[in-house]
């Protein structure tokens, strides 16, 4: 599951990625759609799509002449039980050190 999270993580390190991610939340799109608000060279922008869908973010398909790419939901799921399991575990943390520096600070209260 590292590498699949890395690989989750690193595709979406870059903005014109994000920016399709986005787009594709509202449905499946073609290639040319997602292309269109970019100002990036075709083949440069298909490297984006290849690593979205290394990363397992999204798949495409061709249909006729088109070539259609959909959102994957499997990944987003994956990442974000694990950002709530990190959640988790750093509210833990914090609360014991709240907890903590209450306790340190009526014992400090109690000896003056």
């Amino acid at each position: 599951m590292t590498n699949q999270m890395d690989a989750f993580f690193a595709a979406l390190s870059d903005p014109t990625r994000r920016a399709v991610i986005e787009r594709l939340v509202a449905g499946p799109a073609p290639v040319g759609e997602l292309h269109a608000p970019h100002d990036i060279a075709l083949p440069t922008f298909l490297k984006h799509i290849k690593v979205l869908e290394g990363s397992g973010l999204v798949r495409s398909e061709k249909i006729g002449r088109v070539r259609m790419v959909h959102i994957e939901a499997a990944p987003l799921r994956q990442a974000e039980e694990w950002l709530q399991r990190q959640r988790r575990m750093w509210e833990g943390r914090l609360d014991r050190l709240g907890a903590l520096a209450e306790r340190l600070d009526r014992e400090a209260g109690d000896g003056s």
